[in-house]
């Protein structure tokens, strides 16, 4: 799927943020963001608000709850779950009045949920092993899933009236890949997962995802060094990364972003701090590093108008709400500078 969903020069977020009121992070992101607002994340709220509780809130005829080492499958949805939901409900609500307010119909809308190697990797089955070890109980999870999926989207259009893109966030697949998982005892780890099987299971939701939606689907990954030619050969339009991993990277991993971006890919770049740098940051200095990518990978800088989003780095969740508003300008700033880069640049 080659269509761009986004307007040329949209900018967006990852997904999290600080602070712990819904309506107010909506607000922040519609008025900051307005080509390509997403659904807040407030990971701040607790339980059942972090990416993994927030992602098993929309599973269909399956419940976690939390024990001591996090969320494990159970018979019934407890309060944990339930309190999940429910958090999920009022962003919603906050979504909408934020939209209202706002006057107008964004272009597009993007909401965020782990993808089913994540999921797989941060929830435990009763006995504590994880779903990921088990095939068939990751393949109803990922089936799971994707029904969940159907209903959230069409309850995301019609609180925003606005096409919905869906971003699977997939921090654990580099560990899934590489065998790092440890195993309930501590003493060991769980076996790495052959590519070819990432793949298909990926390939499984991302296909799921557009057939819902009708859009391009993000993959994102915020590892030192995301596989993005394993995300990107699994059929996702877009991928996400945080171009710090581009300092001191390999040739290998250059051709591999190169690839492809030059194959039709958007990059989603995350481009501005998560977090306050220890010296005042100015449009320019997050934009150069972005420029440069263009040039040393041999692509006319129109690229970045045609096929890239500018990101911050990673989720705001740790940033103070001071950063966290002039990181989201710094990312719409730097949208437009794509379009029409300042002079001198």
């Amino acid at each position: 799927m080659s269509e761009r969903a986004w307007p040329s020069g949209a900018a967006t977020a990852i997904g999290s943020m600080p602070g712990t009121d819904p309506v107010e992070a909506a607000a922040i992101v519609f008025g900051e963001l307005p080509d390509f607002p997403y659904l807040p994340e407030l990971p701040a709220r607790g339980v059942g608000a972090d990416m993994l509780g927030r992602t098993a809130a929309l599973l269909v005829d399956l419940a976690v709850d939390v024990v001591p080492s996090g969320y494990r499958v159970v018979a019934r949805p407890g309060h944990e779950h339930r309190r999940a939901v429910d958090l999920l409900r009022w962003d919603l609500d906050a979504v909408q009045e934020a939209r209202e307010k706002a006057g107008a119909t964004p272009p597009v809308f993007k909401i965020q949920l782990a993808g089913p190697w994540t999921l797989g990797a941060g929830i435990e089955l009763p006995r504590g092993h994880k779903v990921l070890t088990d095939r068939g109980a990751l393949r109803d999870f990922t089936s799971s899933l994707l029904d969940g999926l159907t209903g959230h989207v069409a309850e995301v259009q019609a609180r925003t009236g606005a096409p919905v893109v869906v971003q699977f966030d997939e921090p654990s697949l580099p560990s899934v890949l590489a065998g790092g998982l440890p195993t309930p005892s501590g003493y060991g780890n769980v076996a790495a997962v052959p590519e070819p099987e990432a793949r298909d299971l990926l390939s499984t939701v991302i296909e799921g995802a557009k057939a819902i939606t009708g859009k391009p689907v993000i993959l994102h990954c915020c590892a030192a060094k995301p596989p993005l030619g394993l995300l990107r050969e699994a059929g996702a339009d877009a991928l996400a990364f945080d171009i710090a991993a581009l300092d001191g990277a390999s040739a290998a991993f250059l051709d591999e972003i190169g690839e492809v971006w030059d194959g039709g890919a958007t990059l989603f770049l995350g481009a501005v701090p998560s977090t306050a740098p220890a010296s005042p940051t100015t449009l320019k200095d997050v934009g150069e590093p972005v420029f440069r990518l263009a040039d040393r990978l041999g692509f006319n800088r129109s690229v970045l108008a045609e096929r890239a989003v500018p990101t911050p780095a990673c989720g705001l969740a740790g940033a103070t709400p001071e950063w966290m508003r002039r990181a989201l300008a710094l990312t719409r700033d730097l949208g437009k500078a794509f379009v029409e880069p300042p002079e001198g640049w």
